[in-house]
């Protein structure tokens, strides 16, 4: 019946495409850790090995080899020499009589003695080539044993020699057991160099996967980030190897631009709300000059209010600009030596009148002191630290007060420090108030953005420095540090 039919994927096809897919899933998998940079390496290291332990292995083969030559060469040598001692003596019958009795011994040498028509006087051996005998040296050869029952070929390194009276003689030693010896060197070789790349294949295989497990996890993470969760970290197997510095650097930077992220949105905020006050207050004030303006006087009135305004604005935005460019390091480009007494001592003396006027009494001890950096700003740095304490230094009970600046150097480090006798800052307010457009001042009776220690802060980080507040009892004591080196 049409109702009664096999369940789509039952059927051979679907078996089929699920068998595909099974095994397509570890070869897909093989093949990723292939093409892995970990594995690549290992491989050509496994490689470089391979041939070196195959070099080795064929050397010392070869040296062996050799050596064992050498030694029966040195060895035929010291028996001609005897056999030919033999023969001066006691002529070709005592040459003939040492042979036969040497020729007896177990695991004796080759011998052939013959005279000048080629009749064989003594020997062990039969089947030479012919025209060995014809030529006196060393040479390799093939024999035969007449006791040998299996009438197999043997290979000899022999040595030919005349004597006097057309005698010939020669000597040789079997080379067999130097073959065995290549034989038993050179099969264990060949089974080392197969455990060496089995072993190395699985090692690569095995340590592939764990770098492939650890970069897995490392672009989770970095995916979960580029989706929007800025609060995503790199997890740090605590080895302290080389992916957990990597993670922790890439850590770091996360935290830096998450922190700027979070700076930027606060920006904004601040931007909107802390601008829309002036522009309102300026678009207001040109409406009400149109409305109610008829005199000269009011027109003017009204364009001089506008500028001020606008210079405000423009202020602020300079100062905005500062930061940014501060933050962004633009300003490493220009540095270099810079006498931070004389910048002191000129922005004191600059900000004394307008001290003495507020009721302030301005004095300044500064110790020679160099730094590396750029002088514009770190002038800059110190107007708005003296600026902020003209502003917020006086006594509470509204006397006379008292500001200090201070350059001293502390080991590597240039310590300039700016001391007033005001309220000071709360403890809990010490780290929020350099923020941007953060004022502590809730009625925001006194001229100012927000930014003038914003503006401080970014100029000591890009110095590699510090900016930080302590109590000055009573007042606030500004410590602004820079290193020297």
């Amino acid at each position: 019946m049409k109702g009664e039919g096999a369940p789509a994927g039952t059927g051979p096809l679907g078996n089929g495409a699920r068998g595909q897919g099974a095994i397509a899933s570890p070869i897909a998998h093989a093949a990723r850790l292939v093409r892995t940079t970990a594995f690549k390496l290992l491989a050509a290291y496994l490689v470089v090995f391979a041939l070196f332990a195959v070099s080795v292995i064929v050397y010392t083969a070869w040296h062996t080899r050799a050596l064992i030559q050498g030694q029966v060469a040195d060895d035929l040598d010291r028996e001609v020499v005897g056999l030919s001692d033999q023969y001066r003596i006691g002529g070709i019958q005592r040459l003939v009589y040492v042979i036969d009795r040497r020729t007896r011994r177990p695991g004796s040498s080759i011998y052939v003695l013959s005279n000048f028509q080629g009749e064989v006087l003594a020997a062990n051996v039969t089947d030479l080539p012919i025209g060995l005998l014809d030529k006196e040296g060393t040479r390799f050869t093939t024999y035969n044993r007449p006791d040998d029952p299996v009438a197999k070929s043997h290979v000899a390194f022999v040595q030919t020699m005349f004597l006097p009276g057309g005698y010939r003689l020669l000597v040789g030693r079997d080379i067999e057991e130097r073959d065995t010896l290549r034989d038993l060197v050179a099969r264990p070789a060949q089974w080392a160099v197969v455990l060496i790349v089995v072993l190395g294949l699985a090692g690569g295989v095995f340590v592939t996967r764990r770098v492939l497990k650890r970069i897995d996890s490392m672009t989770a993470t970095a995916e979960t980030i580029m989706a929007g969760n800025l609060s995503g970290r790199l997890a740090l197997a605590g080895t302290e190897d080389e992916f957990d510095r990597l993670a922790h650097s890439l850590n770091a930077m996360l935290d830096r631009i998450e922190g700027l992220m979070v700076g930027l949105k606060e920006v904004s905020d601040n931007i909107a709300h802390d601008l829309k006050t002036p522009l309102t207050r300026l678009r207001n004030r040109a409406e009400e000059a149109l409305r109610t303006g008829r005199t000269e006087d009011d027109w003017r009135a009204a364009l001089e209010t506008t500028i001020e305004e606008s210079a405000g604005l423009i202020r602020t935005f300079d100062a905005l600009l500062m930061i940014a460019r501060a933050e962004a390091g633009q300003g490493r480009a220009t540095m270099g030596d810079v006498d931070l007494t004389e910048i002191a001592e000129a922005v004191s003396e600059l900000y004394e009148p307008l001290a003495d006027e507020q009721g302030l009494d301005l004095t300044v001890s500064a110790t020679p002191t160099t730094v590396h950096g750029v002088k514009e700003l770190l002038a800059q740095a110190l107007s708005n630290l003296i600026d902020n304490a003209i502003k917020y230094g006086r006594p509470a009970d509204g006397g006379r007060g008292r500001i200090t600046v201070t350059l001293k150097r502390e080991g590597t480090d240039a310590v300039l420090t700016v001391a007033d006798t005001g309220p000071g800052i709360p403890p809990a307010d010490r780290e929020r108030v350099v923020e941007r457009f953060v004022r502590l001042e809730a009625s925001r009776t006194r001229p100012g953005s927000g930014l003038g220690l914003s503006l401080v802060g970014a100029i000591a980080r890009l110095h590699g420095g510090t900016l930080g507040f302590s109590d000055n009892g009573p007042g606030l004591v500004a410590t602004f540090r820079l290193p020297t080196k």
